[in-house]
């Protein structure tokens, strides 16, 4: 990681939490995402999830509803955690790729 990276990590308050051949886990709050790396560059961003009492949950939609899905449950998610897991991703692909079209790695 380069340290204009751990700086804007830092700015935004998301932290390195683990790091493993191949991935690399960010958290902020209770919102983490895993990164594929490879020969030491971001190439893939995977679905950001929550971390909830059942463990972690990635934010689904069904029937237009805003779901919190862990380990076969499902819950409703507030709007508060809808934003936050949203507000999460979209820093750390700013973060990890910030003079490309974010679009292209989610």
């Amino acid at each position: 990681m380069t340290p204009e990276i751990a700086e804007r990590l830092t700015a935004c308050e998301i932290q390195l939490a683990a790091q493993a051949e191949g991935y690399c886990m960010f958290v902020r709050g209770n919102c983490l995402a895993l990164v594929r790396t490879d020969g030491g560059r971001f190439t893939s961003l995977g679905s950001s999830g929550m971390l909830t009492e059942k463990g972690l949950a990635y934010l689904v939609w069904v029937e237009g509803k805003a779901m919190l899905a862990s380990h076969g449950s499902q819950v409703e998610a507030g709007a508060d955690q809808v934003d936050a897991i949203r507000e999460f991703s979209e820093d750390l692909k700013k973060i990890i790729w910030p003079r490309m079209d974010t679009d292209a790695h989610g």
